[in-house]
């Protein structure tokens, strides 16, 4: 019996977590796995109204839960940073997610910006550090308000926070098994510490791995390969901040945010997955928005749990409606309804 805790969050979040759960449902029944599910009020209403973002004891009840399922969150009524790190960052970092795990794979060719690419020239997967780096929010302000005003922002890596992170992206392209090739995006020519501490531990711990071809993209020339050749990269590994980016350059090129689902990962404890395309008020109840992002994120979700044959079912259901249902993957433009697109992929189960 899995425990799945269901965080629907703000804007468009919860409708898109409804279809995902929709498909979770019908896959328990073709597979015969259970589960259960506990609904968490995280988000920008419940700010609004008792000031709270999340508290320790909401963690210890999360610690409970074998995976988080996440819908967006960001209010537009909450000002940007505050809902982003009460929640989002305080789950990531209490629950010691420190893998951000992003596919990024094209299912139809149509919807690739990209001119004369084929679905097979866009398969890879992004593996950013998720718990140290720029994101610590580590920093300080020196004579603030004044025009000698200085802001300094630290981006904090431990050796050990790099090299589990390092470690991790060897196993994962080790199992993923495709073309076995390991690619550290950094900028190790300007940002000399953090990046000397990344290099030396990815070549250490490159050595335990013969079987694992590596090479090495400053993040600018990354960016520039994603758009000319991203028929070249199996597996990426970098920090925080650089995975930020280039996971939402990989979302346009496999078609958009609409399809594009990510996990936040302790390998050894809860997890949580989430589309990654945001709240989207503009959209909300109105029916309209893609909920393929994230029921990709509950197939993710499944595989983590263990149940392989389930979450390739859903995948293999999502490429089919993407193949040859879909009119397009942004809002209102699928030639379907939010809840229609989730019917279909469980029909094509």
């Amino acid at each position: 019996m899995y425990k799945i805790a269901v965080i629907g969050g703000d804007g468009t979040g919860p409708e898109v977590v409804k279809e995902g759960l929709k498909v979770i449902e019908a896959a328990s029944k073709k597979f015969g796995f259970k589960y259960e599910t506990k609904d968490f009020d995280f988000n920008g209403e419940r700010y609004m109204k008792t000031g709270k973002t999340l508290e320790d004891n909401d963690i210890a009840e999360l610690k409970k839960f074998n995976v988080i399922y996440l819908g967006a969150i960001g209010h537009p009524d909450v000002k940007p940073g505050i809902l982003e790190q009460g929640i989002l960052l305080k789950l990531r970092f209490s629950l010691d997610q420190y893998i951000n795990l992003r596919p990024i794979k094209l299912y139809n060719s149509a919807f690739c910006p990209l001119k004369d690419k084929k679905e097979s020239d866009v398969d890879f997967v992004v593996v950013r550090e998720n718990s140290e780096g720029l994101y610590k929010g580590m920093g300080e302000f020196k004579d603030k308000g004044t025009k000698d005003e200085v802001a300094t922002q630290i981006s904090y890596n431990t050796r050990k926070g790099v090299e589990r992170c390092v470690r991790y992206a060897f196993e994962y392209t080790r199992r993923r098994n495709k073309r076995k090739t390991l690619t550290l995006c950094g900028k190790t020519n300007v940002l000399t510490f953090a990046w000397d501490l990344w290099q030396r531990a990815f070549n250490e711990v490159a050595k335990e791995y013969p079987d694992i071809k590596t090479n090495y993209a400053h993040v600018d020339a990354t960016a520039m390969w994603f758009v000319k050749n991203p028929e070249w990269f199996d597996v990426i590994v970098t920090d925080n901040m650089f995975g930020d980016i280039i996971t939402d350059l990989g979302a346009m090129v496999q078609g958009g945010m609409g399809i594009a689902a990510g996990g936040n990962l302790n390998p050894e404890g809860v997890s949580m997955f989430e589309p990654i395309g945001g709240s989207a008020p503009k959209y909300t109840g109105k029916n309209v928005i893609n909920p393929l992002a994230a029921i990709c994120a509950g197939a993710m979700l499944l595989e983590q749990l263990g149940e392989v044959k389930a979450a390739k079912a859903i995948e293999d259901s999502v490429i089919k409606i993407v193949k040859t249902k879909l009119k397009s993957l942004a809002a209102g433009k699928m030639g379907y309804s939010t809840t229609e697109v989730g019917d279909l992929v469980v029909k094509n189960l």
